[in-house]
This record gives structure tokens, sequence and C-alpha cells, in this order.
């Protein structure tokens, strides 16, 4: 904003309406002074080249000392803006402690710990050494604080935000940037601390930063805190790359050894994830790896970063990290997988309601499903057991499909499932560079039942819509490599799904103490907690009712499908079917709607018919499913 008043200024003579005369006088004084055209000079001679989201300092004038430069500029005026607004709105003194309002418990008071860990895993590989060497560079996770800052409103939920250093760092290993978190849920996250094992001196894997560039302070912030923050960004010396931001609560500089800068061929490019608070345009984000998947060599160091607007479509001024070895050497082992699902594996509970229950692929495959070939579905076959007898060309067309028994009573009788039977099918990946584990647990239903609707203050079934043969719905545990612990859940719903921190989970009140499921009735999406979730909009939508029923899974009783890194894993044959589990149906959609839409008062027939049709297909139930191979986040990230 401020060169755009420059430039009316030198182009037109004109002082914009957007500010007050007072301050416009204030700013050409400062443009005269000796200091803003040295530095003004210097800045057209060279522009300050951008690597990796980061500063380099090279050239005759070191780009620290000119990004300094150019940043003071930015940051004096601004805070004479500042300063003209707040005297223009007589708001003074905004950074006054409220100690009563400060003093509120919040979910960030407490610091959360799993109910049941174990610090001893079976031995093999390098899983849960809590150490894991990237090349030359080793890291180690640390969850243990020092608050440095907090403000007490904004962010989700209006609760604030806190900012922390990493403390009780294993010896010899350096932080890499400072950890922030919304104050909206208990304290419960990480950051990768570092340490240089290269053994080339000359270039090592980590070197301290050249100086630092304050990007944003909290002086003039209108919200309440209990000190002013300063946040600071590692100028790095030419070839290495920073990880994260440096904190403080004075305007000095930290120390040039509180952090170090990484070199830039152990560091990945990284996206802007979730929001964690903002204020006055300035918005703080997590950061993750912007290739994600198995084969990403990415790494989520735990940092976050600070930008002015919205993140959306730009490069975080800071970095993640790269495995540059082996990703199958820190991954678990078989008897560690069983290890970790003895401890973590959920029980899933079914409605009270639900006639549609889960059972093995076996027992479906050996009660009469049959598959189908396209010109010849008067003849069907029956599938044989691990479905040997299922097409193994991994295509997906509708030449195949598989469908229900012909004969209307197994039919019905194999629609209801056999929970007894029922096993969850275990896909296991590396994430993040290797640095976690997601544990993909598929469960597979024979039919899904027809959905409902809810319509403000009515509920209304909706016939058939929603109805399809063969349902497979999933959770994922995501487990650290360092340690063995679980850090998130995602929960499948439907065409998406949601991750959930570990914090946010229900356990089992059992000796277990082993996470919750429940499975909605007839659509089956998983959900972290019981009760009714709305697929719509403005009390109208398509209902997901969960509560914890007499019927429960246990997850824990598993098959183990696929895991890339072990050659001991052996496929089953209908792994590798890529067609649809069940018939293509068309439901009629616009006569069903109609028949449902004059049983409706008046205003509420308006946008029904919008909202329904709106809805994803596999949730109406108009296709039939694929496997768990074909899905998109087989080998990617769960969305």
């Amino acid at each position: 904003m401020l060169r755009c008043v420059r430039h009316a200024w030198e182009e037109q003579i004109v002082c914009p309406n957007l500010i007050g005369k007072n301050f416009f006088d204030e700013l050409l004084v400062y443009w005269d002074t000796l200091g803003f055209k040295e530095r003004s000079k210097n800045a057209n001679k060279m522009k300050a080249s951008e690597k990796g989201g980061h500063l380099s300092a090279v050239g005759s004038i070191g780009i620290a000392e000119s990004a300094v430069g150019s940043i003071g500029i930015v940051e004096h005026a601004r805070r004479m803006l500042s300063q003209v607004l707040l005297s223009a709105d007589n708001k003074k003194d905004l950074n006054k402690t409220q100690p009563e309002f400060q003093s509120r418990a919040r979910p960030i008071d407490y610091t959360f710990k799993l109910p049941i860990t174990t610090t001893s895993w079976p031995e093999g590989n390098g899983f849960a050494g809590g150490v894991l060497d990237l090349g030359g560079l080793e890291v180690s996770l640390v969850t243990t604080f020092s608050k440095v800052w907090s403000a007490y409103d904004g962010g989700p939920e209006d609760q604030g935000v806190s900012v922390y250093d990493p403390k009780d760092m294993p010896e010899g290993f350096s932080m890499l940037g400072s950890y922030c978190q919304h104050n909206n849920k208990p304290l419960f996250g990480y950051v990768l601390v570092a340490k240089d094992v290269s053994p080339n001196t000359a270039d090592s894997a980590l070197k301290p930063p050249l100086d630092y560039a304050l990007v944003f302070d909290t002086t003039y912030l209108s919200s309440n805190q209990d000190s002013t923050l300063y946040i600071w960004i590692p100028l790095t010396p030419e070839g290495y790359t920073p990880i994260g931001h440096v904190v403080t609560t004075t305007p000095e500089k930290p120390p040039l050894d509180k952090v170090m800068c990484v070199r830039s061929d152990l560091t990945e490019q990284c996206d802007f994830s979730g929001w964690i608070w903002g204020r006055n345009d300035y918005n703080i984000y997590d950061v993750t790896p912007s290739i994600r998947g198995t084969h990403g060599p990415g790494i989520r160091a735990g940092t976050f970063v600070g930008h002015y607007g919205l993140g959306d479509n730009r490069t975080p001024s800071v970095s993640c990290l790269k495995n540059l070895n082996s990703i199958s050497k820190i991954m678990p082992n078989e008897k560690q997988i069983e290890a970790i699902l003895q401890v973590y594996s959920p029980n899933l509970y079914l409605h009270s309601d639900e006639e549609y229950l889960p059972s093995s692929v076996n027992w479906f495959f050996s009660n009469g499903a049959l598959l189908y070939k396209k010109g010849d579905a008067l003849n069907p076959v029956p599938i044989q057991q691990n479905g040997t007898n299922l097409p193994q060309d991994q295509v997906y067309d509708d030449a195949y499909w598989i469908d229900l028994p012909v004969d209307d009573e197994n039919k019905d009788r194999v629609k209801q499932g056999n929970l007894e039977s029922a096993e969850s099918y275990v896909h296991v990946k590396p994430m993040f560079g290797g640095t976690f584990t997601d544990i993909v647990m598929w469960i597979f239903y024979p039919f899904n039942g027809p959905a409902r609707a809810k319509l403000e203050f009515l509920d209304i079934k909706l016939g058939k819509i929603g109805e399809h043969v063969g349902d497979w719905e999933h959770v994922t545990l995501r487990i650290s490599n360092f340690d063995g612990q679980l850090w998130h859940m995602y929960f499948s719903q439907h065409a998406k799904g949601e991750w959930v921190d570990s914090s946010k989970l229900e356990f089992q009140h059992d000796s277990t103490k082993r996470p919750n499921v429940y499975a909605s009735l007839h659509g089956h999406a998983a959900y972290p907690h019981s009760g009714l979730v709305l697929n719509g909009k403005d009390g109208v939508g398509i209902r997901d009712d969960t509560e914890p029923g007499s019927n429960v899974m246990d997850m824990g009783k598993y098959v183990l499908i696929f895991a890339d890194y072990l050659e001991s894993v052996e496929e089953p044959a209908w792994l590798n079917f890529f067609r649809e589990w069940g018939p293509r149906i068309d439901y009629k959609l616009d006569e069903e709607l109609r028949k449902l839409e004059e049983l409706l008062p008046g205003k509420l027939k308006e946008g029904f018919e919008n909202i329904i049709k709106g809805l994803p297909k596999e949730l109406l139930g108009e296709e039939g499913p694929t496997g768990p191979k074909v899905k998109i986040t087989w080998n990617g990230e769960e969305i």
C-alpha cells in the first residue's frame, strides 16, 4: 500500500484519500531522509533473489543487510500508520493485560498424553529408535515446550494462540524453529530438532543464520495478549534454508546460535496447511511438504510460518526437511505392526438400528457373491475364496462387476453381513519421508442401506436412494516412527473424510484404552464421536446418525494385505480387482425426488432438490464402489 502511495505522489503529485494528511506529511519527511534515499538507491541496484522461499546472503551489498533495511522501512511506516489509526480511534494501551480474561482456563492449559503408551517395541530396523538419519542429518522429535507468548482471542473458537520453544532437546541437537498452536485444544504437538552428522565439515548439514529479519510484531495488535511477540526469519548463508521462525518477546534479535539453517539439498518445498491464527491481515499457518504420499521424501518439521494475507497459491518463506536415505529402514516390520495394532486398533461401534453389518470378504464370496461380465450378464459365475478367479489385469472399466446372489432369500441374508467373520484389511505405508507410518484399516460391508434426509424439523426415508452393493470404508492410524506413538486418525466419510488429533479422540474406558470409531446408520461413514452429522446446509441434507450400539467390531482382528516395503506380505487376489464391487444403479433420481417433494410443506420444497442432487454419487449410491487399491489415496495422503 505504501509503495502505491509513494508512486501516486511521484507520478501525479497527489495524496491518496485513503490516508490522512498528517500521516502523509510524516511520510514525506521520512522519504526525504538520507537513510531512506540510500536504501532506495541500493534496492534499485539489486534485487534479493528468492531461492526455495528464503533469502540468501550474496552480492556486494549483503542481501541480509538489504532485507533488514527493506523490512525496516516497511516496519517503520507500518508503525507510523498504526499510531495514526490508533490515535484516530482513541485506542490506547491495546497490549494492556486483562488478568481476569487471561486467567480463564483453556484447553491448551492441559498437556495431552495418550491414555496408554508403549515405550518398548519388538526389535528390528530403525523404527521407534528416537533418532532418524536423513543422510548426514539426524533428527529427533521433541514434544516438551517452554511457552514464549499467548494471545487470548482470535483463531478457532476465538480461543487465541500460543507460541513455544522446544526444550529438553537431546544433547548435540539444535532447534530449527518455534512451535505454534491454537488454544482450543490441549497442548499436543512436536517440532523436529537436528544434529549434523555429515562427514564433510566444509559442507556441513547445518549452519547458523547470518542475521535475522523481523517479519511481524504484535505491538499495535488489537488482541488481548500477555506481552509483545516478535517473529523473526533467519537470514541464511548461501546454499542453506530456514525451516521455521524464531520468536522473542523483546525487540532485540535472537542469538545467532539459537536456531540452525539446513543445507538446501536436505530440504523440500512446502505448502501452507491448516490455519492457526491471524490478526490485522497477518496469518499463521502450519506447513506441510508440497509432495506427499508413499514416495514423497518431504518431512513436516512441526514449525509454523507467518504470512501477510491469505496463503492461497503462494510459497511459504520456510521449507520442510527431506529424507535422502532409504525409507524402508525406518518403517515397522511385521512384528512391530502387530504390536502397534494390539495397542491402537479401534473398536467400531455400529448403530443400534443397523441392519447391514460388515463381514469378511471371503464370507461374502463363499455365501453366493457373483462375478458378472459385460455381454454375458445372464451367466454370472461364483467367486472363489480370496477372489482367485477375479480379473487381475488392474483395469478400471465396466467389463466386469460383482453382485449379490440371484435368489431373494440368499440376497437378503448376504445383505445383512456377518459381524462374526468381519476383519480389518490393513495397508501399511510411509508418510512424510518415512517419519510416520500410516496404517490404513479397511472394513467391508456387503451392502450399504438407504439414506435418510433431514428437512429442518422433518426426517424422511429416501426409499432406495443410497443403496448399493459392496461398501468399503476405512480409518487410518498415523504412527510416529520416532517413538511408535499415535498422533492422528483419519475417518473416511463417503467421498471425503477428516483427520483428527489424538487429543480429540474418544478412548475406551476399559484397560485397553483403544480409540473408538462410530459407523453411521446404513451409510457406514466413520466418525470419532457419536451423534448426528448433516450432509447439507441450512438444516436440510442427508443424515449420518451414529450411536454406541450393542454390535461392536474389534478392528484388531486383521489381515495384512499390503506393505510395499515388506517382501513377505502376500496380496490377496481380490485386491487387484479394479472393477466395481457392485452394479451401477439408476434410481431415476428425478422421479424419486418428485415423490418425496409431494410430501413436503411448500417452503421446504425450495432448495431440497438442489441439495440432494449436489451430493456425491457415492453417497447417493448410484455407482458401484471400487476396491481399496483403486482409491486415489492408496499411494497418497488422505483427503
